[in-house]
């Protein structure tokens, strides 16, 4: 599926620097970017539901990691 991906001129320049950096065309590098970030997502959403679930008694120390990451 086709789509135009509208970028400032620095979030070009950092396209340009990963595609360069992983020897790749900058849309091969957009994909690779897309596709990692939603599976740490994923993996993330994942691991704070068996947090959840598993260890309740850990909901503190749950809050403080997602604190820390944002």
């Amino acid at each position: 599926m086709a789509m135009t991906l509208r970028l400032t001129s620095e979030q070009d320049r950092a396209l340009t620097l990963l595609a360069q950096a992983q020897g790749c065309s900058k849309q091969e590098a957009a994909i690779r970017a897309i596709v990692s970030a939603a599976a740490r997502s994923l993996a993330d959403d994942h691991i704070a539901q068996l947090a959840t679930t598993l260890l309740p008694e850990h909901a503190a120390l749950e809050a403080r990691i997602r604190r820390s990451r944002t």
